[in-house]
């Protein structure tokens, strides 16, 4: 008498009919099928031994469920994406949830590289210097109204330039006489130091830091003999071509100060009342 050799669940016989091995365990086709198959997310059959089945994200179909849930195009050898758990074809997908490149007015494509500003977006090669036309990918751009340019291309174009060095003013700089200059640029006409930030004067549309300017033009106190600019509100005496500090303008004998009061000129010198009276 020969052995028994049946399913393991229903116990029937296999002898002469197909089964499947699991886990060292024979099963007859059904009996595997139910025991062992996994459900279809989309028709809820069960998904044979003898079909191809297909496994996403945690759920198991058939190839012929496997399907774009807009145009039901077969997915089973195609990319496609998932949207709120519905299976999408690239297509169906790109025409309902992609943005299009404002520049070629062609859908950007999921995955490719892309440029999005202000509200736009740009297929990478797509996004160009309006006036060079070469990509501008990941490098800086300055926009201007609906354009949008190179740092090199913007700043040759509308860039204001330094009225001594003739370079772009990239940023900050000094404005004197309603034109640009760079603070480095912008130095005293006699001693060349920096003038951005401190007080100036011009002579002949040329700057002059204080002390040159005082030094080249301004009148020299007749006492001692110092410029007096007159900046800083430094008031100063004038009498007949003879320019005084007012400080120092005092008697030349007794040094009182002569401001707001009565002074008699003798030669070279100014005296008070009373030093002219010992005269």
């Amino acid at each position: 008498m020969s052995e028994r050799f049946d399913c393991d669940h229903c116990k029937e016989s296999l002898y002469g009919r197909k089964y499947i091995q699991s886990d060292d365990n024979p099963y007859c086709i059904p009996c595997y099928d139910s025991l062992f198959a996994n459900t279809c997310d989309e028709c809820k059959e069960l998904i044979g031994h003898d079909s191809r089945e297909l496994f996403y994200e945690d759920r198991h179909y058939h190839e012929h469920c496997f399907r774009c849930f807009r145009c039901d195009r077969s997915l089973a050898d195609e990319p496609f994406t998932s949207q709120d758990e519905a299976l999408l074809c690239n297509d169906c997908y790109c025409n309902e949830f992609s943005s299009k490149c404002v520049a070629c007015d062609k859908i950007v494509m999921p995955g490719t590289r892309k440029l999005e500003y202000g509200g736009s977006t740009w297929h990478e090669g797509c996004f160009i210097c309006h006036s060079c036309e070469q990509p501008i990918g990941s490098k800086s751009f300055i926009p201007d109204k609906d354009e949008h340019y190179c740092v090199p291309c913007y700043e040759n174009k509308f860039a204001p330039r330094c009225t001594r060095c003739k370079q772009v003013l990239s940023k900050g700089g000094v404005t004197y006489r309603d034109e640009p200059w760079h603070k480095e640029c912008f130095v005293c006409t006699g001693c060349k130091v920096q003038l951005a930030g401190q007080h100036f004067t011009s002579r002949e549309d040329s700057p002059y830091c204080i002390k040159c300017f005082g030094n080249l033009y301004a009148k020299k106190c007749e006492a001692c003999s110092k410029p007096i600019t007159g900046f800083g509100g430094g008031k100063y005496i004038s009498f007949e071509e003879r320019q005084w500090h007012q400080p120092c303008f005092t008697c030349s004998r007794c040094s009182v100060s002569l401001v707001g009061a009565g002074f008699f000129p003798e030669q070279d010198e100014i005296l008070c009342r009373d030093c002219n009276g010992k005269l």
